[in-house]
């Protein structure tokens, strides 16, 4: 036990904040060995980068209405139920792709809507309950370590899925990646049924929530961040996976790429969760998005495979210095806002809403430049643009005051 006690930095495991750990880690390995291939088999049954694009827009908008829905039900009902809720919609996410197979790329907006979906009761009943069974003190490890387990999925599952489908013929190595994908969603809807349930009670203030803006500074600034979060997010997600398929025609190749970058991220969210001081949050963000800007230089030209593994090498490292006291500083944010208590539901919402704001602002912006200039010559001066997005997350962050009530 002082073994273990001494590898987490002596934080109280409780059954919640367990199961909630192994279901962020089901999910992880569940969305790594699907998701990026899920782009690529679209890509080759379509070859149109603006199919992709309508692709992930449909999760994008999808995502944000469900949450505004999500949240109601969460407040009405039980977070644990719409946590299962989502769950179950990812689940039938790949259902739907096992069943329309080849025809896949006919269903774009179908299954994009799904996906978004699912993300959206997942993540809304998962950042509440992370804002509920965590406190101040053990958010950072929270955080820090649910990345571990995420980086851990992202080793196994893009190489057990490039692996897999390249060794089986055509079509048939992507429908076993998608139904261990959907047996993994089984597995955690199963575990949800252990989590103590939590019931909320009280009217659903979600608008006021947007206009708390107005009267607190560090929820606007919070909530300006995560637009422009979402500014890199929405169109990165996919067009990296699209440049080393292209890059090498090989699942396997993105397969070593997703290795790669999750093996140093590893070791990065278990580095910087342990070791990360609290007044050193706004540095560690400033330094992770300047190194994020800095590696899209890496690929924007001349995206070769060895290039975008050095990528994948630095975004690895940026992205724990960035995202854990980014993410820690949002809670508290939240945790001292008006009636947070009260009010978590709403202020997760309103988060995301802005988050996914960005994301639907960025895909926009590349489904617009694709259509009227060429392509091979917008793509990098787009992806230099939206890569900043992250960069400037720190002019907003840096104002942000904890010290004192906001």
């Amino acid at each position: 036990m002082s073994k273990v006690n001494k590898l987490l930095g002596d934080i109280e495991l409780t059954k919640d904040l367990t199961l909630l750990l192994i279901i962020g880690g089901l999910y992880s390995l569940s969305i790594a060995l699907s998701n990026t291939f899920v782009n690529i088999y679209l890509w080759k049954q379509s070859g149109e980068l603006a199919d992709l694009g309508l692709y992930n827009l449909s999760i994008v908008v999808a995502q944000p209405l469900t949450f505004i829905l999500a949240g109601r039900w969460a407040k009405k009902v039980d977070r644990v139920i719409v946590l299962r809720i989502g769950v179950i919609s990812l689940a039938l996410f790949y259902v739907t792709v096992l069943f329309v197979g080849t025809r896949a790329s006919d269903y774009l907006l179908l299954l994009g809507a799904l996906l978004g979906m699912g993300y959206g009761f997942y993540w809304l009943a998962y950042n509440v309950l992370t804002f509920e069974i965590t406190e101040p003190d053990t958010r950072d490890f929270f955080n820090g370590f649910l990345g571990i387990l995420g980086s851990v999925g992202g080793m196994i599952g893009p190489f057990a899925a490039g692996f897999i489908i390249s060794r089986l013929e055509k079509f048939t190595g992507y429908t076993v990646v998608f139904g261990l994908s959907l047996g993994l969603f089984a597995v955690a809807v199963f575990l949800s049924f252990s989590l103590k349930r939590r019931p909320a009670h009280g009217k659903y203030w979600f608008q006021r929530i947007i206009t708390e803006r107005k009267h607190d500074k560090n929820w606007r600034l919070i909530t300006n961040a995560h637009f422009f979060q979402g500014l890199r997010e929405g169109v990165f997600v996919f067009i990296v996976s699209v440049f080393v398929f292209i890059a090498t025609d090989s699942e396997m190749a993105l397969g070593t790429y997703g290795l790669i970058n999750s093996g140093i991220s590893f070791l990065a969210y278990y580095f910087v969760s342990r070791m990360l001081k609290k007044e050193l949050r706004k540095k560690a963000i400033l330094i992770g998005g300047l190194m994020l800007f800095i590696a899209i230089f890496l690929i924007v030209f001349d995206p070769t495979y060895t290039r975008l593994l050095l990528y994948a090498a630095l975004i690895a490292v940026a992205y724990p210095l960035l995202l854990v006291p980014y993410s820690s500083m949002t809670y508290d944010v939240i945790g001292r806002g008006w009636k947070a208590a009260e009010m978590r539901i709403e202020y997760i919402v309103v988060r995301e809403l802005f988050l996914n704001m960005g994301r639907i602002f960025s895909i926009l912006l590349f489904l617009g430049a694709i259509t009227i200039f060429n392509e091979e010559r917008i793509i990098p001066i787009l992806l230099v643009i939206l890569g900043s997005g992250h960069t400037l997350i720190y002019l907003f962050i840096r104002q942000i005051n904890l010290k004192a009530p906001a």
